[in-house]
Formats: C-alpha cells, sequence, structure tokens
C-alpha cells in the first residue's frame, strides 16, 4: 500500500492529530505554493519549485537571478533551471506560451497581468489564487493571491 492510499485511513484515526504528526506516519499534506509529487516532476513543477526557493531574493528591474530578479527573470530563471527556455520579457513569455483558461489553470503556468493588450508583470501560478513573483522596487520574491482579474494564464510548452 503506498503511502497515498494509506491517507484516508491515517486521517480518519488521526482525528485532530497534527500535520506534523500526519507526516511523521508517512501520511500526505498539500502545501499552498509547493506542487504534488506528479506535478513536481514535470518541468512546470519543477519551476514552481525553483521560484518558492527563492523566496526573500530581492526585486531588480532587469535582473535574471540567481540572486535578484525582476518579474520575467524570476520565471526565466526558474524554467531554465527546469529545462524550458522562455523570452526575456513578460509580454514576450506571453507570447510563447500557450494560453489558457483561469479554468485550465495548474500549478506552473505562468500568470500575465495585463492592462487592455499590455502585459505588465508575470508570475508562476503556485494553487489556491497564488502566484509566487518577484513584485517591485522595494519587495522581494514572495508568494502573493492574485489581486486582480486583469490576468491571462499561459502553459510553457
Amino acid at each position: 500500500m503506498t503511502a497515498l492510499n494509506r491517507v484516508p485511513s491515517l486521517m480518519a484515526r488521526a482525528g485532530t492529530a497534527s500535520a506534523l504528526t500526519l507526516a511523521a506516519v508517512g501520511g500526505s499534506i498539500a502545501v499552498p505554493g509547493v506542487a504534488s509529487e506528479a506535478a513536481a516532476a514535470s518541468p512546470a513543477g519543477k519551476a514552481l519549485r525553483i521560484a518558492a526557493a527563492k523566496k526573500g531574493s530581492p526585486y531588480q528591474w532587469g535582473a535574471v537571478g540567481p540572486h535578484r530578479f525582476d518579474c520575467s527573470g524570476l520565471t526565466l530563471y526558474s524554467f531554465k533551471k527546469a529545462g524550458k527556455k522562455l523570452p526575456r520579457t513578460a509580454a514576450a513569455q506571453y507570447n510563447k506560451t500557450r494560453h489558457i483558461s483561469a479554468g485550465d489553470r495548474r500549478a506552473g503556468d505562468l500568470v500575465f497581468f495585463h492592462s487592455g493588450s499590455y502585459v505588465y508583470h508575470v508570475g508562476i501560478y503556485a494553487g489556491q489564487g497564488k502566484i509566487w513573483h518577484a513584485p517591485k522596487t522595494g519587495d522581494v520574491v514572495r508568494l502573493q493571491k492574485i489581486w486582480t482579474r486583469s490576468v491571462w494564464y499561459g502553459r510553457v510548452r
């Protein structure tokens, strides 16, 4: 029996046990911003993990890592490390991805923020309405809730 198959019975027996107790006995725990095992094996899942590992790295306009990033620099760096090539800017990245609907989005997809037809920001979808991104000057790479409906989604091929 795999750990995933044991989770329902573990949870039923655990009652109000903490997540740490479940982890200690081989349970599985969903953590926001971290891809599942299956998704983590994909380039998108790897890129998501790489971006999350850069948490706290300072924003710097034009920076592509490994210690400082702007928004598209973080996505470029993360996908490059995961074996996928992206163009440099958010708009060029949008044009390079397969466009998908919000209903089809999944962890590791790119989230493009736009005003009209102008794409001005990009992050990596982490699930639960959140993205990993490098927000702006004076800020750091972080996990944040998507704050607007003016977004498009793209899947890296």
